[in-house]
């Protein structure tokens, strides 16, 4: 059975079969960073495996995604002809579940780093060392502005237009299986290891449910902002395998014993903590009861036939 969420408009244009929407999906990221990844490159902004060095190639790394965003709006206008409000920009009290979402990213990456630190994976070398730095500070504010474009666009394109889409064509649980195994495609090197992409599918997963419980991608948004900023910027550890280069806002962590334990280079996401948090949260999104919100069809399953 065919499902709904976020709008029940009928679209005006083609919407892709299930199976080849995650293929546009992937098209559409190619086409769209590969301009910006060369000319960071040529500027030497990246290093030889395309990750950015220091605050600034991160924040000039930000312009693809904004190309991404951009593509991808053009397609849902143009090609689907349907609505923003149909992939997740909708409802009510906007900014306030995004603000929501933000802190609460940010409080599930202190509460892993912290869990991290007390079972002895991670050692106190300084105390907010950033502080030191007006210039730091200076980094550390623009890169929220830079990860609210990377984590947002992101949000936009898996969990509101590509979860949509699926969803539409299929159902709900393909939708689930083929959004998250295309983001996790996209997060892919050859240096990956099996715990950060595991924990990079459940995550997904958890971003799916966290949607199709508040049938907005609003709250899921802020939530990875926070989470990826606060990952990058407040321990000076890795955040999905990157370094942004700068002290660390609350304290700065140094990683001893077991990768399965720290993440090692990858960064706290690839702790097998990461991985229970996002499973538990995911299921509780899922699993628990909820009730009909104010601004639209019923948030946990938003389903009707189409």
């Amino acid at each position: 059975m065919t499902q709904i969420i976020f709008s029940d408009e009928t679209p005006k244009g083609w919407i892709p079969p299930s199976i080849a929407a995650p293929f546009i999906c992937i098209f559409i990221f190619a086409i769209s960073m590969t301009p910006f990844d060369i000319g960071l490159e040529y500027l030497g902004l990246t290093d030889a495996m395309g990750s950015p060095l220091g605050p600034l190639g991160f924040c000039l790394m930000l312009a693809s995604f904004v190309a991404v965003g951009l593509a991808v709006s053009g397609w849902v206008r143009w090609v689907e002809k349907r609505s923003l409000a149909s992939v997740g920009l909708r409802g009510e009290q906007r900014l306030k579940k995004f603000l929501i979402g933000l802190a609460v990213g940010i409080a599930m990456m202190g509460a892993i780093v912290t869990a991290i630190a007390l079972s002895g994976g991670y050692r106190v070398a300084d105390l907010a060392p950033a502080f030191a730095s007006p210039a730091a500070l200076g980094w550390i504010a623009l890169l929220l502005a830079g990860f609210a474009v990377q984590a947002s666009v992101e949000e936009f394109v898996f969990r509101g237009w590509l979860f949509s889409t699926i969803m539409r064509r299929w159902n709900t649980t393909a939708a689930f299986i083929l959004s998250s195994a295309a983001f996790t495609f996209l997060h892919f090197s050859p240096r990956t290891s099996l715990l950060m992409l595991a924990m990079t599918f459940i995550f997904a997963i958890f971003a799916c449910a966290w949607v199709r419980r508040s049938n907005s991608i609003w709250g899921v948004m802020g939530w990875h902002v926070g989470w990826n900023w606060f990952g990058g910027t407040g321990f000076d550890v890795p955040i999905t395998g990157l370094d942004t280069g700068l002290p660390a806002l609350v304290m700065k962590m140094v990683p001893v014993g077991p990768a399965w334990l720290n993440g090692a280079g990858e960064g706290p996401e690839a702790s097998v903590f990461t991985l229970a948090l996002l499973t538990v949260a995911g299921l509780s999104l899922l699993l628990l009861p909820t009730h009909r919100g104010r601004d639209g069809i019923d948030p946990t399953i938003s389903g009707q036939q189409a």
